[in-house]
């Protein structure tokens, strides 16, 4: 296994931190408002839950699934084509495994990507490769992950080029998996899910949608997600998750139902985001910095065309902690992530900085 990469950014983490007014860490994007009442009520109502919970998942859960992708995802889906996860993490690292991938399987991710996908298919003791389109995958991809919008460059992608990806994996008989979970936070473009019907119809096959409500609900230390979409696949990962223990436990299954039917707090929660995206957007571009891609999620891809690293020491001489872009692939060589969970204390401070009045 490769070393975990913000391990690397550790002395600039120091440096940042030796700021006389403190840290601003952009490098991680852990949510730091509060979890909506709505949804603690609902875990607390729950507590009492001296039972196993199952693999498939509640059905009141796999209904709110479905009830939310119909409204979010204009996707008309059944409760058999649902199974909730630990996050969305847990599956992107473990789905080749899942999928009986082995040494000689090959796993197509995005030119930039989140670590995690490569490491599932070194878990899996499979190769992996990165693309760029669709006519980039290789004939022996064995799995094909889609990511948008993009983690880390907030890329969104067409209807047209989800339909090329869908029809290569078909041609080569390899699922297609789309990590979405950043679909509810677009900025200036409307991110389009995999499972639209403007993408597939209604024809899933094939193809899957992984979700989590850790950014858009506040709920990363709840671990609580979803994989949506071709039933048989779906089956695949409920049977395997029986034998591996691989459970959602029913209290966060219970709040789950209630962040999946409240629209307003993810509304709410956007709008501090949308706040905090256009201060520390303005403040980057004013510091001479080129903000690429973008259109939507919960970073800024940006770039002042030096060497990611260096970029990241500047910043950190500010007291401002970015992760550097070849975290996520050689292709990100001269940019930096930031990240725009932080307090709107914080990022004021860290917009101050930029501009140099502190």
């Amino acid at each position: 296994m490769p070393d975990f990469p913000w391990d690397r950014i550790a002395a600039a983490g120091d440096l940042a931190r030796k700021h006389p007014d403190g840290i601003v860490d952009l490098s991680i994007g852990t949510p730091v408002d509060d979890t909506p009442e709505v949804i603690t009520a609902a875990l607390a109502a729950a507590a009492n839950a001296p039972g196993y919970p199952t693999a498939a998942g509640l059905i009141e859960l796999r209904q709110a699934w479905v009830s939310w992708a119909s409204r979010i995802l204009s996707a008309e889906l059944n409760v058999d084509q649902v199974v909730p996860s630990i996050g969305s993490k847990e599956i992107v690292a473990w789905l080749p495994v899942v999928f009986g991938l082995n040494a000689s399987s090959t796993v197509a991710i995005p030119e930039l990507a989140y670590p995690t996908y490569a490491v599932g298919a070194l878990m899996a003791q499979a190769k992996y490769v990165t693309y760029k389109q669709a006519s980039d995958i290789p004939d022996n991809a064995d799995l094909i992950w889609v990511n948008s919008p993009s983690n880390p460059t907030g890329e969104v992608l067409t209807a047209d080029q989800l339909k090329e990806i869908i029809a290569r994996g078909r041609e080569l008989s390899a699922p297609v998996v789309s990590d979405e979970c950043y679909i509810e936070l677009g900025w200036e473009a409307q991110p389009i899910s995999i499972l639209d019907p403007r993408v597939c119809g209604t024809d899933f096959t094939g193809i899957l949608a992984v979700h989590s409500l850790s950014k858009r609900s506040n709920l990363a230390g709840y671990r609580s997600g979803a994989v949506l979409g071709d039933t048989k696949l779906i089956a695949d990962i409920v049977g395997l998750r029986k034998h591996a223990g691989m459970l959602v436990s029913t209290p966060v299954q219970l709040a789950t139902v209630a962040a999946l039917a409240d629209d307003a707090h993810v509304a709410v929660q956007k709008a501090k985001y949308a706040k905090r995206r256009d201060v520390l957007h303005t403040a980057l571009v004013s510091a001479g910095f080129k903000i690429e891609h973008s259109q939507a999620g919960l970073y800024l891809w940006a770039t002042n065309g030096a060497d990611c690293l260096e970029t990241v020491n500047w910043l950190a001489e500010k007291g401002i902690l970015a992760a550097p872009g070849d975290f996520y692939g050689p292709a990100g060589q001269r940019h930096v992530r930031l990240a725009l969970t932080a307090t709107d204390e914080r990022i004021a401070s860290a917009a101050a900085r930029l501009s140099g009045s502190k």
